[in-house]
């Protein structure tokens, strides 16, 4: 087997995700963050207390950024041709199925990525049955 490619340890600054200000008190806030804009905001003008602000210093490392704890990269795959592409690229890049891939096309995508040597992240999803 191929010896994974050694990397950087992998530090997550902040694992949490920002909120948009008072979303958890009206249902028609997302929480999908939204800067806030306005003159007494008390988040924007960072008083104690409030949520924190995205901010440059939570940025991942560049070596490690958008990487799994196995040291991988993920890469979206659709069907048994786009494993293929990560024939010279196992080492970097772990193939994760579609979520709208069929049960049947499922299984040949994981053989096929077996025979390759390359890491399925989802390998048993939809394919197991419960009993």
């Amino acid at each position: 087997m191929v010896a994974a490619k050694k990397h950087v340890p992998i530090v997550k600054k902040r694992t949490a995700r920002f909120n948009r200000h008072q979303s958890d008190r009206f249902h028609c806030v997302a929480p999908s963050w939204r800067k806030p804009k306005g003159i007494d905001n008390a988040m924007r003008r960072r008083f104690s207390g409030q949520a924190v602000m995205p901010k440059i210093g939570y940025g991942s490392n560049k070596k490690t950024r958008h990487m799994i704890p196995s040291g991988h990269r993920v890469f979206l795959v659709h069907n048994v041709g786009d494993v293929d592409i990560l024939l010279m690229h196992h080492r970097t890049y772990a193939a994760e199925i579609a979520h709208a891939v069929s049960a049947r096309k499922r299984v040949e995508i994981v053989q096929r990525a077996k025979q390759l040597g390359v890491k399925v992240t989802n390998a048993k999803a939809k394919i197991t049955t419960q009993s």
